[in-house]
């Protein structure tokens, strides 16, 4: 009798479990469901995508230059059962409102203003930080702010060293951010000359040369150029990125911002310093046939920080095309080692 009641017992507890197990999969998958949202900052609309539970870390995801929050479509279901993922779009980007450059300040400084109040208006005390290309002068101006808000550092293909811009394809670039009315300055190079041979023109100005990063064939060279397979990457991607950057008015923003670019340069001690001081762990997932962000910039990260995991990946500058999984996969196991190391500090404490 003892045994039958033991074997019914098992029975009971074993079909409880089996409904436990079927209620946290339904949460689970309802945790990883990919929100649209949008808030207003400065009365304009930041929309942003957020996944995740709410008590849960906090990962904050800055996109680079064309694209937007939309880049980090596969990653944010990756990391979303176990971590509160967000990713905002800037002014003049994805789905945020896009005011004029007479309307509006275009600027890394005030992008950067824009997501400290769109982080404390969604309620985000501190979070690790993701930043990737234009992400980077964004989330390191936040984070040199406010060191104690930044639990680690997650950086794909983002610069803060002069090592990173120090090659042909920023040279028109650097003139540009000296003279906007620059005339076939810095363009005299291999990578540029090509861009010249396109428009069948032995000179350009600078103006007309960097409005060729805006045309299609950029935009599908950014996402394509260092791939180990091609056609791997979805041509979804420079198509939304492309319809956006063709809309009324955006060329002005983007000249505008690749003139404000040279803006960031002059804090990159700040930012340096702020590695040596803070130490925040980092992780480095960089693309190294990235042309644009070659690897030269990933590893200076290494004289400064101590506590930084590094991988160079097999792809190019939109590195989360190619390596998605894995990039996710690094960050499932960094983060776990950072958040298991912060509490043992804690109980130290």
């Amino acid at each position: 009798m003892n045994r039958m009641k033991n074997i019914v017992a098992m029975t009971i507890m074993s079909g409880m479990l089996s409904v436990d197990e079927s209620a946290n999969e339904i949460t689970s998958e309802a945790s990883a469901q990919t929100l649209h949202k949008t808030v207003q900052i400065e009365g304009l609309d930041i929309f942003y995508r957020e996944a995740g539970p709410q008590d849960a870390p906090v990962i904050l995801l800055l996109h680079g230059f064309p694209t937007s929050s939309h880049m980090f479509r596969n990653l944010i279901p990756a990391l979303s059962d176990r971590y509160r993922v967000i990713a905002p779009d800037y002014p003049g980007y994805g789905n945020s409102s896009m005011p004029s450059v007479v309307e509006f300040n275009y600027s890394f400084d005030h992008f950067a203003e824009i997501i400290e109040k769109f982080t404390e208006k969604v309620g985000l005390a501190r979070y690790s930080l993701y930043v990737m290309d234009y992400g980077a002068p964004v989330g390191f101006r936040l984070a040199a702010k406010h060191p104690e808000r930044v639990q680690a550092l997650i950086v794909q293909n983002g610069n803060a060293y002069d090592e990173g811009i120090d090659n042909d394809f920023w040279e028109p670039i650097k003139a540009y951010w000296k003279d906007r009315s620059a005339f076939d300055q810095g363009l005299d190079n291999a990578w540029w000359n090509n861009i010249k041979a396109a428009h069948k023109k032995s000179a350009l100005s600078n103006d007309d040369a960097l409005r060729f990063l805006l045309t299609i064939g950029a935009t599908q060279w950014q996402y394509t150029n260092g791939a180990r397979d091609p056609e791997a990457i979805s041509p979804d991607n420079w198509h939304v990125d492309q319809r956006l950057l063709d809309r009324p008015g955006n060329q002005e923003i983007q000249l505008q911002m690749f003139y404000d670019y040279g803006s960031n340069p002059p804090l990159y001690p700040e930012w340096q310093a702020y590695f040596r001081k803070h130490q925040p762990p980092t992780l480095i997932v960089w693309g190294e046939k990235d042309e644009i962000f070659p690897a030269a910039g990933a590893f200076p990260y290494k004289r400064d920080l101590k506590n930084v995991e590094f991988h160079l990946l097999d792809t190019g500058h939109f590195a989360l095309e190619e390596d998605g999984q894995r990039i996710a996969q690094y960050m499932q196991q960094f983060l776990a080692k950072t958040q298991n190391a912060e509490r043992v500090a804690k109980v130290d404490e």
